[in-house]
């Protein structure tokens, strides 16, 4: 796969759609009132794996040739990449090769494991989890999925928007929390290929601002492996494939404070009554903290995930 267009996404929408969940927007009228803006949460907490990351994943591995597939799948991810790529494989009948990095959280792991992924853990860091990756695809002859820079993992997450702009064909902005910035790259070609005058805007934990950096400065910026408490979106440098689709297809991102991210997924836990995990609740700390004018505006919000670990919920914290 070379570019991506819109019949691109809708083919991987119809490669997906056995594999996935269609997942609901829910709307409240208590933070509608609060935000004074009419938003739209498209709940990929409820995915299959429980996370976003199940669309680009299955789309990749039901992408590969029967002779690629045999050879299994290899990718490097915190989590919620890591059990979406198990599953599809288990799904398609082939072995997937996991690369987590130490302290990655257990609940993740848990995952990864109930899908038979076999992990490998590493060092943490962008460079330590590359190294162990190509070894194990040197020693097994695996296809790599990358967690983000991978066109037929794009293609697949902007699946999720094509779904959110049928259920809410009027939406004036979408928010998309950016990690490595796979997903932001998936929902703003698919925003702007269906609707050209929507506004995309990602948003970053500040503690992890190098897709804001890099998409200000025109060029790739890596910066140190972030201590964000947003673990989903702790990539030190966006993909090589990603930031070009970001610089021509979004309009803006924005960061947000580790405060922020507490308080915005401590409200949509008590207002949605929905399990979700901090970085899903980046984009709704975007709106607690004014980054933008969105007043009176239709807003949807893509919450990622809701792979948490119930031990250790940030309001419990002394």
């Amino acid at each position: 796969m070379s570019s991506l267009d819109l019949a691109t996404l809708r083919a991987a929408h119809e490669r997906i759609r056995p594999h996935i969940k269609r997942t609901p927007v829910l709307t409240n009228e208590a933070l509608d009132d609060a935000r004074g803006a009419r938003l739209g949460f498209k709940c990929e907490n409820l995915q299959a794996a429980g996370a976003f990351k199940s669309r680009g994943a299955c789309n990749a591995v039901f992408s590969l040739t029967d002779a690629e597939a045999a050879r299994g799948v290899v990718t490097h991810s915190s989590g919620n990449h890591a059990a979406a790529l198990a599953r599809a494989a288990r799904l398609r009948g082939i072995p997937a090769h996991i690369v987590m990095p130490a302290g990655s959280p257990q609940s993740k792991v848990r995952n990864v494991a109930s899908f038979g992924g076999r992990i490998t853990f590493c060092e943490p860091g962008l460079n330590a989890r590359e190294a162990a990756c190509a070894k194990l695809a040197a020693e097994t002859g695996a296809t790599l999925v990358h967690p983000f820079d991978d066109l037929r993992v794009i293609a697949g997450q902007g699946t999720a928007t094509i779904e959110l702009l049928e259920d809410v064909p009027d939406l004036d902005f979408v928010l998309c929390p950016v990690g490595g910035g796979g997903l932001l790259c998936g929902t703003a070609l698919a925003a702007k290929l269906l609707k050209p005058g929507i506004r995309v805007i990602g948003v970053e934990p500040a503690l992890a601002d190098d897709v804001a950096q890099s998409f200000r400065a025109g060029q790739r910026i890596a910066i140190p492996t972030p201590a964000t408490i947003a673990d989903g979106l702790r990539t030190n440098c966006t993909g090589e494939v990603n930031l070009p689709i970001i610089r021509q297809y979004v309009d803006d991102i924005v960061t947000v404070s580790e405060a922020g991210i507490v308080a915005a997924m401590r409200e949509l836990w008590e207002k949605l009554h929905l399990v979700i995990e901090p970085s899903a609740a980046v984009p709704y700390a975007a709106l607690l903290e004014r980054k933008f004018v969105f007043a009176g505006q239709n807003v949807g919000l893509i919450l990622t995930g809701g792979n948490v670990d119930l031990e250790s919920l940030p309001w419990l914290k002394r």
